[in-house]
């Protein structure tokens, strides 16, 4: 069985919300050495008195940017194949940390989806698999299939702690019987099969609510510039603009159906793709908003597609976060500083990250393309599960920066990465990364309160008041 140094850790440290003093900044740190894991620390943050020439991190929660959805994971189909094969104790233990907000838990408020399979699936599959040269065009034959033996049961358990999870949907390929090539790997979609495919997406928001779950968004195609993973699909930009401008829009405005419509869903390096088609009159009037990866490119590219359209919404979907098990630091700066830090000050409404769980061999993924190295934010060996570097990274938002919060105006000294919220109920979060090259000591200010704090080289702190 993998444990990483994670495992007890954080359940040593009970902390609830009701206890805190409100006025004095609580600290939640994790420590590059791992000698505090997402770890609430038993003092606050004192009023500062002494005058210096620290750094200071000013909060102006007068200015105020997005409001946020959530922070959480991918569900991809091997991570609900391992939960579902949890006995029924075990499996609640793990899902109350990950989605409930009370005491010990992270409260992830935001899932994603594969619509059919991804490449973290054991095997690849549609929901209209066909024998070649067979179609389909009214989706008379849609089943939800594998999804039904553990996606569809895993996320209702997960409804049940939080109903109020958004849950995001993205295809990696469309059946194969609607591709230019029969495989599941890369090929097009065939223009003469938009309207089949638009009628797929409705089918699949239709069946999921049948099924209890509402699809809060959909992505029109997992990294649509990348037809190497298995699977995949290329969709060049005026593709996507025409199938969302003539098809998916007003088969979604047909069917009445209020799902958001995310374009583009792939790296920063690449914002002309979602402008593009941001630039088409027609095809924005159906779209929300762009998703991001950040595989590639800088974070910064999500405010040139905010100010390009700053009308429409800006998503961080997806980012892969691995260590190695027997890591003896965590690498927790990284994660923090450039997704959870970076794309919320790009106004990104969420992040995502990749993926939920996997076993010890990072099982399962598909051939010709599979992810063979991404790690889970947990990995699950039976009835047991270690948290890794992905967990911590995102606890340190999703726990008190709740849906609904709204990203204020704080001052970035160097080294000192960070963002602030205003929550629903009032209190302030602020999240930050020492990425300098020493410890750190600096000022937090707000209101004409400040508070002294310290962090050491590497580490992440979350303060709360």
């Amino acid at each position: 069985m993998l444990v990483t140094k994670s495992v007890g850790l954080l359940m040593g440290c009970a902390f609830t919300f009701s206890a805190m003093a409100q006025s004095q900044p609580q600290v939640w740190l994790t420590k590059a050495d791992r000698t505090a894991l997402f770890t609430r620390q038993a003092t606050g943050l004192k009023v500062s008195t002494a005058k210096s020439k620290q750094p200071v991190i000013a909060i102006n929660d007068k200015k105020t940017f997005q409001s946020i959805d959530g922070f959480g994971y991918a569900l991809t189909g091997g991570s609900a194949q391992h939960i579902i094969k949890m006995s029924a104790p075990a499996r609640s233990a793990l899902l109350r940390e990950l989605f409930a907000t009370h005491g010990n838990n992270i409260g992830v408020s935001y899932i994603r989806l594969s619509i059919g399979a991804s490449d973290l699936n054991e095997k690849v599959f549609s929901y209209n698999d066909l024998p070649e040269g067979q179609t389909d065009l009214e989706q008379a034959k849609f089943d939800l299939g594998p999804d039904q033996a553990d996606v569809i049961p895993v996320m209702k358990e997960i409804l049940a702690i939080n109903p109020k999870i958004k849950i995001m949907g993205s295809p990696w390929s469309p059946p194969l019987w609607m591709k230019t090539t029969y495989d599941a790997r890369g090929g097009m979609l065939k223009p003469a099969y938009y309207a089949a495919y638009a009628k797929y997406f409705v089918r699949y928001v239709q069946e999921m609510k049948k099924q209890g779950i509402t699809i809060d968004a959909i992505t029109v195609q997992n990294e649509p510039l990348h037809p190497g993973n298995n699977p995949s699909l290329l969709m060049v930009a005026p593709d996507q603009a025409i199938f969302v401008r003539r098809f998916l829009g007003p088969a979604f405005a047909k069917a009445n159906i209020k799902t958001k419509i995310i374009i583009y869903d792939h790296n920063a390096d690449r914002p002309d793709y979602p402008i593009s088609i941001l630039d088409d009159p027609e095809a924005k009037k159906y779209i929300d908003g762009s998703a991001f990866h950040l595989y590639g490119g800088k974070i910064e590219a999500l405010t040139d597609v905010h100010n390009a359209h700053p009308d429409k919404n800006i998503y961080f979907s997806e980012q892969m976060v691995i260590e190695q098990p027997d890591a003896t630091t965590i690498d927790i700066v990284n994660p923090v500083a450039r997704l959870v830090i970076g794309a919320t000050r790009n106004w990104a409404k969420n992040v995502l990250e990749w993926n939920l769980a996997a076993d010890p061999e990072n099982k399962p993924y598909t051939d010709r393309g599979g992810c063979s190295m991404c790690q889970g934010a947990v990995t699950i060996d039976g009835d047991h599960y270690s948290r890794n570097l992905a967990y911590f990274s995102i606890a340190h938002a999703s726990k008190f920066v709740r849906p609904g919060s709204v990203r204020v105006a704080s001052d970035e000294p160097a080294g000192l990465a960070n963002v602030a919220f205003k929550t629903p109920d009032g209190k302030y979060v602020l999240i930050v990364a020492n990425t300098g090259k020493t410890a750190a000591a600096f000022n937090i200010s707000l209101k004409g309160k400040t508070f002294a704090a310290a962090l050491d080289k590497g580490a992440v702190a979350t303060y709360t008041w």
